[in-house]
């Protein structure tokens, strides 16, 4: 099971780890977006409390997902 998690999540500039901390810690606070790089829903998380905590709560089904995209776009040299 292992294996298989991490041939589908390779590591790349944006830390899983951490991620999932600022997630777990500062998440209503938007903390993990903006280290994400995602500046606007980060500030929409500060002011609303992880957007009323449906987002907070969105944020923990996608997150792995979410990182992958932001390091694919990194690996790319799209952003």
């Amino acid at each position: 099971m292992s294996r298989s998690a991490d041939r589908r999540y390779a590591p790349g500039v944006k830390d899983y780890d951490l991620t999932w901390i600022l997630l777990t810690f500062l998440g209503l606070f938007g903390v993990h977006r903006f280290y994400l790089g995602k500046w606007i829903t980060g500030l929409i998380w500060l002011l609303t409390g992880g957007l009323f905590l449906v987002g907070y709560l969105y944020d923990y089904w996608t997150l792995n997902d979410q990182i992958e995209t932001v390091n694919d776009e990194q690996r790319s040299g799209r952003v």
